[in-house]
């Protein structure tokens, strides 16, 4: 399974710099130079390999340098792409409260006293923090709950459950 390290935002200035949307812990060892990314667009199986020549962070992004992408022309064809690796090559976290998005994909999610909510569909990371994209049980609809401990007090991988503790309303149609 891939798990996505890093979104292509657009390019910066005229020389090809990236700008990439980090979604990794450890962006100095994933976009460190002499680094190789495999990238491929959203929605196609086909993969290419980018060295890293350079990164360095820039209002909240990084701006990543790769071998053959010399200018603002081709740095804009990449738009979009994704770089990847293979979560199998990831070591386990080593943090208790820590989860690779693909662990968090697929468990069942319930409340304190067992009812059933749905099953996480997806991670989300926006600005103001994770977000997993719950599809509710009954009627197969978006929930989107906040991955704080307030309200996702336990998360058992070997369980394939995530127990909430949602706000009122969280749960209730729109």
């Amino acid at each position: 399974m891939e798990l996505v390290v890093g979104r292509v935002a657009k390019s910066h200035g005229v020389r090809g710099e990236l700008v990439v949307e980090v979604r990794t812990d450890e962006p100095e060892l994933r976009f460190a130079p002499g680094v190789t990314l495999r990238g491929r667009m959203p929605k196609s199986a086909s993969t290419r390999d980018y060295t890293v020549k350079s990164a360095r962070e820039h209002s909240g992004r990084l701006l990543v340098f790769v071998d053959g992408v010399d200018d603002r022309t081709a740095a804009d064809a990449l738009r979009g792409l994704l770089f990847v690796v293979d979560s199998e090559s990831l070591p386990p976290s080593e943090d208790d409260d820590a989860f690779y998005d693909h662990e968090l994909e697929g468990l069942r999610v319930e409340l304190t006293d067992g009812t059933v909510v749905g099953e996480v569909s997806e991670v989300l990371h926006s600005a103001a923090g994770e977000l997993l994209s719950v599809r509710a049980a009954d009627d197969g609809r978006e929930i989107l709950v906040p991955f704080v401990t307030a309200i996702v007090p336990t998360v058992s991988l070997a369980d394939g459950l995530v127990v909430i503790t949602p706000p009122e309303g969280l749960l209730d149609p729109e």
